[in-house]
């Protein structure tokens, strides 16, 4: 069942067309990535969920029903621009902003306790935001994002500012999260942390959906006729009418080679060919990254 879903949402700011026709549903407990280039329109897309904008056509659902204005206090976000108030004290600020979510006083005050234990920040209580480094601004402004037990919460670079131990932090936080029932819109450049975190993704280009569906599956797609070779020395091969090369490196005297088959050529046919050029080490099915294939799906639009 889909907690969220926006369809035919579209978009434009006077001669720019943010998003044009796009839809996503979101699983419920599932981490969701939404994807795409800087300018795509994922921004737009996340600032309309929060109806801190309007779309221009379009509707969106939260748990089935459609989205109304005070569906808000069942949203946390997290946008890429942080929003602390720096001559604030973190604690009196973190109350604050729980209280804005509706929490009382003293449920307020018990979740702080237990997230800032948590995420061992509870010595910065009574600093001010603008002494605090990036990274530790950030822990404060995530758990301000998540404090209200949202249904729907949105990471737009949840990451940045972080250093790897505390990124790793957040990343297994994330995890527990949807453990616990939340469900997350990912937004990210760094799709190695799509891999890991994401359970489905979106990705937008130029305003339009140009990819959706799971991780695995999706990997598993652009997986589909392509191999990883490596050699022993440095090989010269060459794509033929049967399969292209698409990478050729050379690493501590092997030849590593990715390829793709143009035809129905099968694999025993790929190795009679290939080992022609050299003394061949091994021979596996590839499997792509998420990033080889936002850049392959992005480039072949351009």
């Amino acid at each position: 069942m889909a907690l969220f879903e926006a369809k035919n949402v579209t978009k434009q700011y006077g001669n720019n067309l943010a998003l044009d026709n796009v839809s996503i549903s979101v699983p419920e407990q599932c981490i969701y990535g939404l994807l795409g280039p800087n300018g795509a329109g994922k921004t737009t897309l996340i600032r309309i969920i929060n109806q801190i904008t309007g779309p221009d056509s379009g509707e969106l659902y939260l748990n089935g029903k459609k989205l109304m204005p005070d569906d808000v206090r069942y949203i946390g976000y997290l946008p890429e621009e942080r929003g602390l108030y720096k001559k604030m004290k973190v604690g009196e600020q973190a109350l604050y902003l729980a209280r804005l979510k509706g929490l009382s006083k003293a449920e307020a005050m018990k979740r702080l306790r237990y997230w800032f234990k948590k995420l061992e920040i509870i010595d910065w209580w009574g600093k001010k935001v603008e002494e605090l480094s990036k990274g530790m601004a950030q822990k404060v402004q995530f758990v301000t994002t998540v404090l209200h037990e949202p249904k729907l919460i949105i990471f737009d670079e949840p990451f940045t500012g972080f250093d790897p131990v505390n990124a790793n932090t957040i990343k297994n936080e994330i995890l527990f999260l949807r453990e616990r029932g939340a469900t997350i819109i990912f937004s990210t450049h760094n799709m190695e942390s799509v891999e890991e975190l994401c359970d489905n993704i979106t990705l937008i280009d130029k305003a339009k959906t140009i990819l959706e569906g799971s991780v695995d599956e999706i990997r598993s797609r652009w997986a589909a006729n392509e191999y990883d070779l490596v050699f022993d020395g440095n090989v010269k091969i060459e794509g033929n009418g049967q399969y292209e090369i698409l990478n050729h490196d050379v690493e501590s005297n092997r030849s590593v080679v990715r390829l793709k088959t143009t035809s129905s050529i099968s694999s025993n046919d790929i190795l009679q060919s290939v080992m022609k050029s050299g003394s061949l080490i091994s021979f596996n099915p590839a499997m792509p990254s998420m990033n080889e294939i936002f850049i392959r799906v992005v480039e072949n639009r351009n």
